[in-house]
């Protein structure tokens, strides 16, 4: 027998908003926490919301951010939410009990490289949260030009503005529905957690959230000034317009999202390294950049001086990150010995470096071996980079995980590849459109042992085994059960020492 729907009614500081209750968890969608971006306000930090006469209606997504489409090998990897409208800037919210007291708060930031996704994505519905006894909130924020450009002016990463809006927001309205504003854990993926990574650094997010989850994703892709600018210029270029603010403003919305979605594909798939330099392989023309007001020091040096030190910490990566850029084109079969030695080579490693690779992974083939380089390179060290800063900083406890799962056999090759753990972690494995990502029969178990963790770090702000220090470097291992080991794949960390 279906479950009923009701709706459900609250008031939040701008007005009234009607959601809805099933199966005892209420949810209200597409809740504005800024006003719209758009005429006067675009390109422009996040400006307050109008407070509305009447109810509200809050039943379903609200508009999404204007974005392009991921490149067709992604497409149905990550299947995308389009919702027209300029209210964009909003978020969803799902509780067990409005009429709750000091529930934990989760806040959800999504990836896509900084050009893609939204909070209204299926796999991040916060349901499960929710049923386990915690207020899930997802956020919509600026992405690619409108959310990141930087052309030395003094306007620069409004999608960080937009995420400080939102938690903002959290602080002055979460208590209506249950959740205690001094318990909320601030959590992201791939972007979203250089996102998290990035706003634990910032004096400005201070006391905003008390718990952080970084989930494949860290500091080492922080633009510097000049390369954002650059970025910025070759936006104007392919418009034809001058890189300048206004006449950049000046091009309609589709527009510049198609460009931009350009420049974003080129540097993913087939980057100049005289042309892009770093971002060849940071892969990410649009990202926080250092501006010198909302960001004005490196994430990882900031979080080395101390920045954030009070906000215990979860961050981690999966096993095999790497396979998602090479698996769906196909590449990892035609990198052969040759290929190999001369992409790591761009990576940073020796013949003899990479042998520690070859050595320990027998069997494997030369594009199986340049996945897990890609993987530490980008995901892994600049996670474990983090948690040694922290340390040296006497920063509260911080845990290392890694998602093992699926194996690549039952999902396509992929394996537990990058954006793999988000619906294990959301307990949303059973959404059809998963399949392509998460093969055919993905594990309940799996899901249930990693929902589980989240919850107890949202909880209790223990995941459930020891923090991560640089004697012992234990690490958690997700997989259908929880398995803490000291050092994982220790040679191959060891080798990065002095690299990245």
């Amino acid at each position: 027998m279906s479950s009923m729907v009701h709706d459900s009614v609250l008031r939040v500081r701008n007005g009234i908003i009607r959601g809805t209750a099933e199966s005892g968890v209420h949810a209200f969608r597409g809740i504005p926490y800024a006003a719209p971006p758009f005429g006067t306000n675009r390109m422009r930090p996040p400006r307050q919301v109008p407070a509305w006469e009447g109810e509200r209606d809050a039943r379903e997504y609200g508009p999404t951010a204007p974005k392009g489409d991921y490149p067709p090998q992604f497409a149905p990897l990550f299947p995308e939410v389009t919702v027209a409208g300029e209210d964009c800037l909003n978020l969803n919210v799902w509780t067990p009990d409005p009429g709750a007291n000091g529930l934990p708060v989760l806040v959800w930031l999504h990836g896509g490289s900084f050009t893609n996704g939204s909070s209204s994505v299926g796999e991040y519905e916060g349901s499960a949260f929710a049923r386990d006894g915690v207020v899930c909130v997802t956020v919509n924020y600026r992405l690619g030009a409108e959310g990141f450009l930087f052309l030395g002016d003094d306007t620069a990463n409004l999608g960080l503005l937009d995420q400080l809006a939102a938690l903002r927001w959290v602080q002055d309205n979460i208590a209506v529905f249950g959740g205690d504003p001094a318990r909320v854990t601030l959590a992201g993926e791939s972007a979203g957690a250089m996102s998290v990574a990035t706003l634990l650094s910032m004096p400005q997010a201070e006391g905003l959230f008390t718990r952080a989850i970084a989930q494949s994703g860290a500091t080492a892709h922080t633009l510097t000034g000049t390369e954002a600018r650059t970025v910025g210029g070759y936006l104007a270029d392919a418009l034809g317009v001058a890189p300048d603010r206004e006449a950049i403003k000046a091009v309609p919305t589709a527009e510049l999202v198609r460009a931009a979605s350009g420049l974003v594909a080129e540097a993913q798939t087939a980057p100049d390294p005289a042309r892009w330099g770093r971002i060849a392989l940071n892969l990410l023309p649009f990202a926080p950049a250092l501006d010198g007001s909302v960001l004005r020091t490196m994430p990882i040096e900031a979080i080395t001086a101390g920045q954030g030190a009070e906000v215990p910490l979860l961050i981690g990566s999966n096993r095999d990150e790497a396979r998602l850029f090479l698996v769906p084109s196909k590449a990892i079969t035609a990198i052969d010995e040759q290929a190999l030695e001369t992409m790591a080579g761009a990576y940073g490693l020796t013949g003899d470096e990479l042998a520690v690779y070859r050595s320990g992974r027998p069997g494997d083939s030369a594009g199986d071996i340049l996945a897990a380089v890609i993987t530490d390179w980008y995901y892994r060290i600049p996670a474990i980079r983090v948690s040694e800063a922290r340390i040296a900083a006497g920063a509260a406890e911080t845990w290392m995980y890694r998602f093992d799962r699926p194996e690549p056999v039952t999902n396509h090759g992929l394996g537990a590849c990058h954006g793999a753990e988000i619906p294990f972690v959301f307990d949303t494995i059973a959404r059809p459109e998963l399949r392509p990502r998460l093969g055919e029969a993905p594990s309940q178990a799996v899901a249930d042992r990693t929902h589980r963790a989240w919850v107890e770090f949202v909880t209790h702000g223990d995941p459930g085994w020891a923090p991560y220090d640089t004697a012992s470097r234990t690490t958690g291992l997700l997989t259908e059960e929880l398995v803490p080991v000291e050092d994982p794949a220790a040679a191959e960390r060891a080798l990065w020492e002095g690299i990245r």
